[in-house]
């Protein structure tokens, strides 16, 4: 399944085993040998919810949160019947998430998540910055003198701003978001983005994943973009984010301090996986 083009292999595990699960999305994911995706999502039976969402990225390692890939997850879990509830929950590695789903024919088209509110400490990253300089920190990227907020969503987030995205080429892009993904001030490695803001209500982004690379969509970037445009006074509270894959909806709400995403989910094809 795919949400903007942002592609996991989910696996049934209410149905199915899955033993060394870094192995496999390794293995899946692979363009060449495997089937190729930006990662591995197991649907796992919860107590605390509907279901429970494990994500793993193209090189094994854990990912806590994936919006595009719990759209998926929330569709997958309505129409195989795990449940019919609407809106529906789903545990993550960040917290517990509902998810409201639009319907056409009985299946799901678009969702519609409840990001939660967006971590801003430094320790909710990890980053080894002080709290004030988490917003618009200045940083050098192709030459350009450009800024730098810090979210978390569940999963840490570096949102640059002042990078023209015509100069992201594929190379570059490589280039600089790997630099960023793994400097020194990132522990545990960071989600990369560059903004270019069009409006007060849209924007445009790249998106360099942690454990992936670049992808078509990234749903925790593109909330922990439309938060740092708000903190650095760049857009409104309700904006359009235009990714490679297509565009998502988001709002960070002054009534509760959570971020909502909306976007679509479409399942591509189910298979057998065959194991030696």
């Amino acid at each position: 399944m795919h949400g903007l083009g942002n592609c996991y292999i989910y696996v049934d595990c209410f149905q199915e085993r899955v033993g060394d699960a870094p192995a496999l999305a390794r293995a899946v994911s692979d363009r060449n040998t495997g089937v190729g995706s930006d990662g591995l999502i197991l649907i796992c039976p919860s107590t605390r919810a509907d279901a429970r969402m494990e994500m793993y990225n193209l090189d094994g390692s854990r990912g806590q949160m994936c919006g595009n890939g719990i759209r998926c997850v929330a569709k997958f879990v309505y129409e195989h019947g795990l449940s019919r509830k609407n809106p529906i929950q789903i545990e993550t590695d960040a917290g517990l998430k509902t998810i409201w789903l639009t319907l056409q024919d009985n299946r799901v088209t678009h969702a519609r998540v409840d990001m939660g509110p967006p971590g801003l400490q430094p320790q909710d990253l990890p980053v080894l910055l002080e709290l004030n300089q988490m917003v618009d920190h200045p940083i050098h990227v192709l030459g350009h003198g450009a800024r730098m907020t810090c979210v978390s969503m569940g999963n840490p987030h570096a949102v640059i701003y002042g990078v023209p995205l015509d100069q992201l080429a594929p190379p570059q892009l490589e280039t600089e978001g790997r630099r960023i993904e793994t400097d020194s001030r990132f522990p545990q490695r960071v989600n990369v983005h560059f903004v270019d803001v069009l409006s007060s209500t849209e924007v445009r982004m790249l998106t360099w994943e942690r454990g992936s690379g670049a992808t078509q969509a990234c749903g925790t970037g593109a909330a922990a973009v439309c938060v740092a445009g708000v903190l650095t006074q760049r857009h409104s509270r309700q904006i359009t984010a235009h990714l490679p894959g297509g565009d998502l909806q988001l709002e960070w709400s002054q009534t509760d301090n959570h971020v909502y995403m909306t976007g679509p989910a479409v399942e591509i094809f189910t298979g057998d996986w065959l194991t030696s």
